[in-house]
């Protein structure tokens, strides 16, 4: 159980950590060959601790020193993925694409993960099926084959991530280009094609497409993730929440645009360098809708601590998400901390401003509990957020960096009595 006394305005600054979007395919990635990959920016997260273990547990050597992944050849690669580690994340269903094009078969159990709605992997498995693989589902289980994967032109019917970064390692390793139509262009995507061409497959992308070229063997190299725009957006949102003034470094203002954007309508002051971005609120903000989307839209990740700050702004707000169809469990769970808010189909409408109360809270999946660990920032009283489990998949040292803030936050093994 996490405790937080609110009611402190925080202040201060922290560096963002690397993006735990882009670190996950990127250790997939390391399956595509036997020479060393070196990964830096790793956080410390444990969705990072079960993409290593799964590398691990398919026959790779994987050694974490600080902040730096070093992934080498083990004594064998095997295609099996073991049901208990892919049932914990959905990242892990990635492995899918790169040990059918190295091995030629794979059998990868359908993915667990946060229960935010249906994710299905129907793009992944036709945009396989597209580059020659024979595909089936048995017993929860996907088997595939192929004696070659051959590059082809997928098209998307939705920018999935999950499928881009699919069809982008599977790719890699085809006979010939693999043009996926209608990719998602999340920066994180980008940063594996970054990968992909360090390792001998150059990706490049063009106004609706992207383009992997396929090599016969691929080679090792270093590469450094992205720094986490989710994490930067929810530190800042905190920073606005609590109405304190927040600066989070080592990060790319260009990725945050869209909630930049709504901060600034919202009446908040943000400034921005190189590499920095900082935050400060007045007492009074405004509503403002917004409506999630692919990039560069507003981010589907920072809808929930995005919906928190609305609670506290002066009017109506409404906030729609188009992304996910059920990510809308935090809205009863701020409820119990006071907030006047609904549910309209997928829109979520917040009257405020409201004087959020500390509450007994639970948090369902990662970005729930960002939304509910922002809201105790702000609320009067103590707020006790079980399901904290799920925050350390998604937040680096989430209890240490907002102690630096100055928040009054502390881990706790028991509910405190009532």
């Amino acid at each position: 159980m996490i405790a937080v006394d609110g009611g402190h305005p925080l202040s201060g600054s922290i560096e963002a950590s690397g993006a735990k979007n882009a670190a996950l395919p990127a250790v997939v990635a390391t399956l595509l060959t036997d020479h060393p990959v070196d990964i830096g920016g790793i956080p410390e997260l444990s969705d990072l601790e079960t993409a290593i273990a799964l590398v691990r547990s398919l026959g790779k050597h994987a050694t974490l020193s600080g902040t730096v992944l070093t992934v080498t050849e083990g004594p064998k690669l095997e295609p099996v993925a073991p049901r208990e580690i892919v049932r914990r994340m959905r990242a892990s269903f990635l492995v899918l694409g790169p040990l059918v094009a190295r091995l030629g078969q794979a059998q990868v159990p359908l993915p667990g993960g946060c229960s935010i709605g249906a994710r299905p992997v129907d793009l992944h498995l036709k945009g396989l099926a597209a580059l020659g693989a024979e595909v089936d589902i048995r017993d929860g289980v996907v088997f595939a084959r192929a004696q070659r994967l051959r590059g082809a032109t997928v098209q998307l019917d939705f920018p999935s991530v999950g499928a881009t970064e699919q069809l982008l390692l599977a790719g890699a390793l085809a006979d010939g280009e693999t043009v996926i139509v209608n990719p998602a262009r999340e920066p994180e995507v980008q940063d594996l094609g970054r990968l992909l061409t360090t390792m001998g497959a150059p990706v490049s992308w063009d106004a609706d497409s992207v383009q992997v070229q396929g090599r016969s063997e691929l080679s090792g190299g270093s590469h450094r993730v992205i720094a986490d725009r989710i994490e930067t957006g929810t530190y800042l949102l905190a920073g606005a929440i609590t109405r304190g003034k927040v600066r989070v470094t080592q990060t790319d203002p260009r990725l945050q645009s869209a909630l930049l954007s709504a901060l600034r309508k919202a009446g908040a002051h943000v400034d921005e360098g190189d590499n920095w971005l900082e935050v400060s609120a007045p007492h009074k903000l405004r509503a403002v809708d917004i409506e999630t989307g692919p990039y560069p839209g507003f981010p589907t990740d920072l809808q929930p601590p995005w919906v928190s700050l609305m609670t506290t702004a002066d009017g109506r707000s409404s906030t729609t998400e188009t992304v996910f169809e059920s990510r809308f469990h935090h809205v009863p769970e701020l409820e119990r901390m006071g907030a006047r808010i609904r549910m309209e189909g997928r829109d979520i409408i917040a009257e405020g401003p409201v004087c959020l109360r500390g509450a007994p809270v639970a948090a369902t999946d990662i970005r729930a509990g960002a939304a509910l660990l922002t809201a105790a920032l702000a609320a009067e009283g103590r707020t006790e957020l079980t399901g904290e489990e799920l925050l350390r998949r998604g937040y680096d040292k989430y209890v240490n960096k907002l102690q630096g803030l100055g928040a009054h936050i502390w881990e706790s093994k028991a509910r405190a009595a009532d």
